[in-house]
C-alpha cells in the first residue's frame, strides 16, 4: 500500500525541523557551537602541541588563552637546600619554569601577530594569594588588551586555592593592573559561589568561564549574579575522541580545550579582555527597604535622643549657693584688708555693678542696675532672702571677684561678677 502525503504537509514538516534547529542553535545553553555566528576561543598550556597559523585560518576562532603561572613562584635559590635530591628537584622546577615562560612569550607574540586576541590564566594553588597574584602578573606581564583569569579547578582548599583566598587574589589583580580577572571553574564550584554570593562579593561577580562538557547546561547553570557565561568550555580531551568531537579546530589535537561565547567574533573583540564585574543581583529572600519585620516588644531599643534633664535639684541648690557667695565675699574682704595694712586706705565707696535679670515683673523696674559700696553689698549678700518673698523668680547662683587694673598706688580695683542666675 502506497501512502500519499500532500506536498504541503511535507513542506510544513521540513520547516518545523528547520526552525527547530534554528531555535536550538539560538539558545546560549544548548549546543551554541552549532550556530556558526558564535565566536570560539581556544585555551592550552605548555604541553599542548598546536599550529597557530592553521588555527588562525578558522574565522570563528577569535582568541587564545594560554596557561601562565602555577601557584607560588619557583625557588631559584636551590643551593640553599641541603638535601641533594630536593636540590636537584628545585633545579628542574626552575628550568621548567624558565622554559615554559619563554614558550609562553613566543606563542603570545605569534598569536597576536596572526590577529588573535590573547589571554593568560593562573592555576591557583594553596598558599599566599598575594604572592600568587604578584607571581601571575610578573609572569604574564599582561598588556591592557590581554585577558587574565584565575583557574580554580575545584572547591577543595587542600588541592587548590580556597574561595576566600581567591577573593583576595582577584582584588590584588585589580590593584596591580586596574581590572579584574575572569573566573574559570567547574559547575559544582560555580554553584557554590552563586549560592553564597553575599560571602563572595567579588568572586561571584567576576566574568564566568564555565567548564562543563555537556550539550545542554540550562538545567544546572548557576544563576546567582551570573545570567550568562562569558566563556563556556564545552570540549576537552575528556569528551573529544579520534572518531567524535563536538568541535575540532584545524591545527590542533584532541587534547586542546575549546570554548564558546554568546557573542559574535566582532562583539567578543569589542568586549575583550572581559575585566569588568557583572551586576549584583539581590537574593530572592533578601529583605527590601520597607518590609523589615517589626522587633519584638520585649527588646529594648536605644533612644535616638538623650533623655531630658531634671532641673528640680537646681532649685534646692539656690540656698546653698547664696551661703557660699556670702562666705566668699567675706573672705575676699578679709583678704583685701590683710594685703593692705592700712585699712583706712581701702576706699569704702568702691562700687560694683549688680545686674538683676527679670522677664515681666514690673516691680523690678529701676532695680536692674544699681551701685553699692562694699559694706552695702556685704549687707545685701548676707541677707539675700529679703527679695525672695517679693521676687520669688530671682535666685543668684554664684559670685566671684576678679582682679582688674590698679586705680592708683594706694588702692586695688576688684570687680564683682555674678555668674548668671538660675531661675
Amino acid at each position: 500500500m502506497t501512502i500519499r502525503v500532500p506536498r504541503f504537509a511535507i513542506a510544513v514538516a521540513l520547516a518545523a525541523l528547520f526552525l527547530g534547529d534554528l531555535a536550538q542553535a539560538a539558545s546560549e545553553f544548548t549546543t551554541p557551537w552549532s550556530n556558526k555566528q558564535r565566536a570560539i576561543v581556544l585555551d592550552g598550556y605548555e604541553h599542548n602541541s598546536f599550529n597557530l597559523v592553521e588555527i588562525a585560518k578558522d574565522s570563528r576562532i577569535a582568541a587564545f588563552i594560554h596557561k601562565g603561572s602555577d601557584g607560588l613562584p619557583a625557588n631559584y635559590q636551590c643551593k640553599r637546600i641541603t638535601d641533594v635530591m630536593q636540590q636537584e628537584l628545585c633545579k628542574r622546577i626552575w628550568r621548567n619554569y624558565a622554559v615554559s615562560r619563554e614558550l609562553y612569550q613566543t606563542r603570545r607574540i605569534l598569536a597576536k601577530a596572526l590577529g588573535l586576541k590573547w589571554g593568560a590564566y593562573h592555576l591557583a594553588r594553596p598558599g599566599n594569594p598575594i604572592e600568587q597574584a604578584n607571581h601571575f602578573v610578573d609572569y604574564a606581564e599582561p598588556s591592557d588588551d590581554e585577558l587574565v583569569a584565575i583557574d580554580i579547578e575545584d572547591n577543595d582548599p587542600a588541592k587548590f586555592m580556597s574561595l576566600q583566598d581567591a577573593e583576595i587574589f582577584a582584588e590584588h589583580i585589580k590593584f596591580r593592573i586596574g581590572r579584574y580577572p575572569v573566573l574559570y571553574t567547574n559547575g559544582t564550584t560555580a554553584r557554590y559561589i552563586a549560592d553564597h554570593r553575599l560571602e563572595f562579593p567579588i568572586l561571584s561577580r567576576l566574568q564566568l568561564w564555565y567548564a562543563r562538557y555537556e550539550s545542554d547546561i540550562a538545567p544546572h547553570f548557576p544563576k546567582g549574579n551570573w545570567r550568562d557565561y562569558a566563556l563556556w568550555q564545552f570540549t576537552s580531551q575528556s569528551n573529544c575522541s579520534k572518531q567524535k568531537c563536538p568541535y575540532r579546530p584545524a591545527g590542533t589535537n584532541r587534547d586542546i580545550d575549546v570554548n564558546i561565547t554568546d557573542m559574535t567574533v566582532a562583539q567578543l573583540r569589542r568586549a575583550w579582555p572581559l575585566g569588568q564585574l557583572v551586576d549584583a543581583i539581590p537574593l530572592d529572600d533578601l529583605p527590601t527597604p520597607g518590609n523589615r519585620p517589626s522587633p519584638p516588644e520585649d527588646i529594648l531599643m536605644a533612644a535616638a535622643q538623650p533623655p531630658l534633664l531634671d532641673y528640680r535639684h537646681l532649685k534646692e541648690m539656690a540656698g546653698a549657693l547664696r551661703t557660699v557667695a556670702a562666705n566668699f565675699v567675706v573672705g575676699a574682704s578679709a583678704l583685701l584688708e590683710k594685703n593692705d595694712p592700712s585699712a583706712a586706705k581701702v576706699d569704702q565707696s568702691m562700687t560694683a555693678s549688680i545686674s538683676l535679670k527679670h522677664d515681666t515683673d514690673e516691680r523690678l523696674t529701676g532695680l536692674s542696675i544699681r551701685k553699692a559700696t562694699i559694706e552695702t553689698l556685704l549687707t545685701s549678700l548676707r541677707e539675700p532672702s529679703r527679695l525672695a518673698p517679693a521676687y520669688p523668680g530671682i535666685a543668684v547662683t554664684s559670685y566671684c571677684f576678679r582682679y582688674a587694673a590698679p586705680l592708683s598706688d594706694q588702692t586695688t580695683n576688684w570687680q564683682l561678677a555674678a555668674l548668671g542666675p538660675l531661675l
